[in-house]
């Protein structure tokens, strides 16, 4: 499985979220957040904006159907200008489920890998 997270301008977001739905896409976590690009915000007048209000989408999806995910939501989100926003992909090696417990997402497979930050380094674990 993969974690995909779209950063996108507020406008954007029901364009977004109708085209991932009439895909077959219509689960997200939606975020509110503020922050900045390369650009360091925006300048009008004498007036400096340094942190932008954006929408994140977090939409967990299977392997096989990232890449179309990917394309649907920067397709939608694109206005052409600065500031449409980032999409950051990475990997999910568990999906605990409150309802039925835990559950491995990759097939059949018996030993997990996961990946947790302790103290800058990184510490593998097997066989959760």
């Amino acid at each position: 499985m993969q974690m995909i997270r779209a950063i996108i301008r507020p406008e954007k977001v029901d364009e977004v979220v109708d085209e991932l739905d009439s895909r077959g896409f219509p689960a997200f976590t939606r975020v509110d957040v503020f922050g900045r690009g390369k650009q360091k915000g925006i300048q009008i007048g004498p007036v400096v904006y340094d942190e932008l209000a954006k929408v994140m989408l977090m939409i967990a999806v299977d392997d096989e159907d990232a890449d179309a995910v990917i394309r649907i939501v920067e397709d939608s989100a694109r206005t052409g200008s600065f500031g449409d926003g980032k999409t950051l992909v990475s990997p999910i090696f568990s999906s605990p489920d409150s309802k039925r417990g835990f559950s491995h997402t990759s097939s059949e497979c018996r030993l997990s890998m996961v990946t947790r930050m302790r103290g800058g380094f990184m510490l593998y674990t097997a066989g959760l």
